[in-house]
């Protein structure tokens, strides 16, 4: 019985032991597996932090206009009886553009001049009669007073026979006609829309703290959506005296040069002045930035020993300045040559040990374009 008893106690301590010796050699290889799958290396792509030249620039929007520019009307009424001129045309300064039927205002001016022919001769007549005492000194004044009445009659009838037509008051390109042959037209109704298009102005306002910093002859450059990736370059070339009791935005002019026409009024346009001196910060892609409630944060690659792929990630944090284009400036933490992670860091933490994959990169354009996207 007690022999019985013993070799049931040993069967159970046997037990117990396999039991307990089986968990210890599953606690060991799931520990193994966990220190396996715990830092695997990420793949990323890596970018070098460079220390380029930074021009600070403000941006504002702002809108095309004419360096002359009308909506041409006659001053008169009548008849449309030529026109001399086809929508879109350039035209010179002077260049008769339409005339109205004006036979009637051609005679009265005929007739007023010839009225003032008959007074020159009566001035000229007298005049030798006065040599010879046979008239006053009266009858040459009222003479001379008739000549200049009729002469001023002339003048008048011919303002109102000019009237008839319309010139172009400077050159320009035309823009759609809105009346027709045979036509009548009531004064002070819109022909056409003639526009000086080179030079052109772009006018654009600023807030009043660039007003130190902005002066005319000042390079700007300007885009529009109409031809995108490309940029206009101009001059400052005035700015108002007075800010805006408003905004308190001051308003600026600047000058393009516009020989292909490209630019037309009424555009909206995104001017871009350069303000203070020229800079040189470290720059990295935006994408390299991660925001964070404590701050910005930058992964930088490192040798680590004991690394699978000998690299390894360290959070950084950053102080950034201004942006442009795809490029941010990072004022502290990072320095020129550092290699930084310029994608894939969302699955990053400090230390992760990284492997560096850079055939795709994100942009890095300090000037990107539409097109290049």
């Amino acid at each position: 019985m007690k022999k019985r008893m013993i070799l049931m106690l040993a069967a159970v301590a046997l037990v117990f032991g396999a039991l307990y010796g089986f968990q210890l050699f599953k606690a060991s290889m799931i520990k193994q597996a966990l220190a396996s799958l715990r830092d695997p290396p990420q793949t990323v792509a890596t970018t070098v932090a460079g220390l380029t030249p930074w021009q600070s620039t403000v941006k504002a929007v702002g809108s095309v206009r004419a360096e002359a520019g009308a909506d041409l009307a006659l001053e008169s009424s009548g008849t449309v009886a030529k026109i001399n001129f086809k929508s879109g045309d350039e035209v010179r300064e002077g260049q008769a553009l339409l005339q109205l039927r004006d036979e009637q205002e051609v005679a009265n001016l005929a007739a007023l001049k010839a009225t003032a022919d008959v007074s020159a001769i009566i001035l000229n007549r007298d005049q030798e009669q006065l040599k010879i005492h046979a008239v006053s000194q009266a009858t040459i004044d009222s003479d001379t007073a008739n000549l200049k009445k009729a002469l001023a009659q002339v003048a008048e009838q011919q303002a109102v026979v000019d009237k008839k037509t319309l010139k172009a008051p400077f050159s320009g390109r035309l823009g759609i006609r809105s009346v027709d042959l045979g036509q009548y037209v009531s004064a002070g109704t819109a022909v056409v829309t003639l526009q000086s298009l080179n030079p052109i102005f772009i006018d654009f306002y600023l807030p009043q703290q660039a007003l130190a910093e902005v002066k005319t002859g000042q390079t700007v450059k300007a885009t529009v959506d109409t031809y995108p990736g490309q940029a206009f370059e101009g001059t400052v070339t005035a700015i108002s005296p007075k800010v805006d009791v408003t905004s308190r935005n001051v308003q600026l002019r600047a000058e393009f040069r516009n020989d292909d026409h490209r630019l037309t009024p009424g555009m909206f346009a995104t001017v871009e002045v350069a303000v203070g001196t020229p800079d040189a910060f470290v720059t990295v892609p935006q994408t390299a930035v991660t925001a964070n409630p404590y701050g910005d944060i930058v992964f930088v690659v490192e040798k680590k020993e004991g690394s699978a792929t000998g690299l390894a990630a360290r959070q950084v944090f950053v102080k950034t300045g201004a942006t442009r284009g795809d490029q941010i400036a990072v004022l502290s933490g990072i320095k020129e040559g550092d290699q930084i992670v310029a994608a894939g860091q969302m699955k990053l933490h400090n230390g992760s040990q990284v492997s560096v994959n850079n055939t795709v990169l994100p942009a890095n354009d300090p000037a990107p374009s539409i097109v290049d996207r």
